[in-house]
């Protein structure tokens, strides 16, 4: 039996090509803050990434930060803009970020931080009318993610950044699960930062960046080097910049013809279950209408069956899928997002997301309908 994997929203397998774009890196010495010919070529390559990455992102090379992956770059930016250092302020943020977000936040309110997580509509959909009303003279930032990792509704960031300029309040986005899905433009948005990782479309583990907006102070929370203007010091990781360049270059390359098939492979899948199950025994997370949703993400409910046992048979019928976010995978809790749109606890327990990445083929859709059909359904009598 030939696996299925259907769980790109954790992490995707690295593109060949960018592997290769990354060898010779791994193999040659040379420091990029060195003077000497060896460290000189380094430079050159991690400065080419960084405009590389700029370019399709809509930023300058300047307010490129290069970090270890989403995380970091999450947590630069919420202690970063916080100013923790000083005395306790205020926070607006949503109750669907991910636990990059929700914990940093969570610790700045133990720290006797003010946050007002702002309710999202039945569809996962945050109102930035609504978290701009709650902001206050002592607001730092407020945080919305520009795509949900569960369900792939897509928010109100750029409505939510506008409102905010108006007060001179901060805004932070974690776009982990938006670039390399859809288009980002980082200007475009007017957010102040906004974090990325590789690992998301086809690049390697280990790396993300975080962009902040040129004039904008952020405080650091490393120590120990003046590398990328002292935000992120530390020996630059030149094979993973050009790692993450390459994969964000092959997704501008092949962007439009990805989306277009990601969509038809994902509605393939939805309108095959439900087909067959009817809408009693299947019922889909998220936003109806498509627009407001990433192409390549499927939330499922099945009513009455259990999600931990599901996704167990799912995986002994080849098929890799998870219950929410990887980061909280370990958690019996059910999933905030899905109870944040007040979902019915029998859709709750047994709601599943299956995400798809460039590798998926209609072959292997039809072949996990199948097998989907087969774990819901049961054993035949």
């Amino acid at each position: 039996m030939t696996p299925i994997y259907l769980d790109h929203n954790a992490t995707t397998p690295m593109d060949p090509r960018v592997l290769e774009a990354m060898r010779p890196h791994f193999l040659a010495g040379g420091n990029a803050e060195s003077r000497h010919a060896f460290g000189r070529s380094a430079r050159r390559a991690w400065e080419s990434a960084k405009e590389s990455v700029a370019r399709i992102l809509g930023a300058d090379p300047s307010e490129v930060i290069f970090t270890s992956g989403g995380t970091e770059s999450n947590n630069l930016a919420v202690f970063g803009l916080a100013g923790a250092e000083h005395s306790p302020g205020h926070v607006v943020s949503s109750p669907i970020e991910h636990p990059a977000i929700v914990e940093p936040i969570a610790r700045l309110e133990a720290a006797g931080f003010a946050v007002d997580r702002v309710e999202v509509d039945a569809e996962g959909v945050a109102d930035a009318e609504k978290m701009a009303a709650s902001f206050r003279d002592e607001t730092r930032f407020a945080a919305l993610m520009l795509a949900n990792n569960e369900t792939g509704a897509i928010q109100p960031v750029a409505e939510l950044a506008r409102l905010a300029a108006d007060r001179g309040i901060p805004v932070h986005t974690d776009a982990v699960q938006a670039v390399g899905r859809i288009p980002v433009d980082f200007h475009r948005l007017g957010v102040t930062t906004l974090a990325a990782s590789a690992h998301k479309f086809h690049g390697p583990v280990g790396v993300g960046v975080l962009l902040v907006k040129s004039g904008v102070r952020l405080g650091s929370r490393l120590f120990g080097g003046g590398q990328q203007q002292g935000r992120r010091p530390g020996t630059i990781a030149v094979a993973l910049a050009v790692g993450f360049a390459t994969a964000l270059e092959v997704w501008q390359q092949e962007a439009e013809a990805r989306i277009e098939r990601w969509q038809t492979l994902r509605d393939r899948l939805e309108t095959g279950l439900m087909t067959a199950l009817g809408p009693d025994r299947v019922i889909r997370n998220g936003p109806a209408d498509d627009a407001r949703r990433l192409p390549q993400t499927v939330n499922l409910g099945f009513p009455g069956l259990d999600g931990d046992g599901l996704l167990m048979q799912l995986d002994l019928s080849g098929v890799a899928a998870s219950l929410g976010s990887a980061c909280a995978s370990g958690s019996t809790r059910p999933s905030p997002t899905l109870m944040a749109m007040r979902i019915p606890d029998d859709r709750l327990r047994s709601s599943v997301r299956f995400s798809l990445g460039a590798p998926t083929t209609a072959v292997e859709i039809d072949d996990a309908i199948r097998r989907i059909l087969g774990v819901v359904r049961g054993p035949s009598t």
